[in-house]
C-alpha cells in the first residue's frame, strides 16, 4: 500500500515535470526548475508590459506639428459569429473618414452589410461586415487596418 507521505511526494514530482515541460527548463533539480520557472514568469511579464506599451502607443492620440493632443476618433472591433462589428467614434467631425475606413474593409474582404453613420458635429460609424468565406481575420487585424486608414486620412488632410 502507498503511503499518504509517498503520494504526495508523486504528485509533486509530476507537477514539478508539468511545469519544468511548460518552461522548457531542461533542470533536473527541483530548485532548479522552480528557478527557471521564475525566470520564466519574469519573461512573460516583461512581454505583457511591451505588448501593453505597444497597444497604448497605437491606441493613444498622436500630436500634431503645434504640440497640441489632436482628438484621433476611437476604435472598437468586436467579433461576431461572421463577421466583426467595428465601431468609431470621434468627437469632432472628420470629412472623408468614411470612405477611407470602408475602403479598407473592403481591401480586408469584409463586406459591409449594414451600417450607420453619423457625420454632422461628431463622427460615428457602427458597422457590422461580413467577412468571404477563405478570409480568416481577427478582430486585432481589423483594428489596425481601421487604425492605419485613420492615420492616412490625418496625414493626406494634413498635406491637402
Amino acid at each position: 500500500m502507498v503511503s499518504r507521505e509517498q503520494k504526495r511526494a508523486s504528485v509533486l514530482h509530476e507537477k514539478l515535470q508539468l511545469l519544468r515541460s511548460i518552461t522548457k527548463s531542461h533542470a533536473l533539480s527541483e530548485s532548479s526548475i522552480i528557478v527557471d520557472a521564475s525566470k520564466y514568469i519574469q519573461e512573460l511579464k516583461h512581454k505583457v508590459e511591451r505588448l501593453n506599451e505597444d497597444i497604448t502607443t497605437t491606441t493613444t492620440p498622436q500630436t500634431n506639428s503645434n504640440n497640441k493632443t489632436s482628438s484621433w476618433p476611437q476604435i472598437e472591433v468586436e467579433t461576431l459569429e461572421k463577421g466583426f462589428l467595428v465601431n468609431v467614434y470621434s468627437e469632432r467631425s472628420c470629412p472623408g473618414l468614411l470612405v477611407s475606413i470602408l475602403q479598407v474593409l473592403e481591401d480586408l474582404g469584409l463586406n459591409v452589410l449594414e451600417a450607420r453613420v453619423s457625420c454632422t458635429d461628431t463622427f460615428r460609424l457602427q458597422a457590422f461586415g461580413g467577412e468571404d468565406e477563405e478570409a480568416m481575420i481577427n478582430a486585432q487585424v481589423v483594428t489596425e487596418a481601421v487604425f492605419e486608414a485613420i492615420k492616412n486620412w490625418s496625414e493626406s488632410k494634413e498635406q491637402g
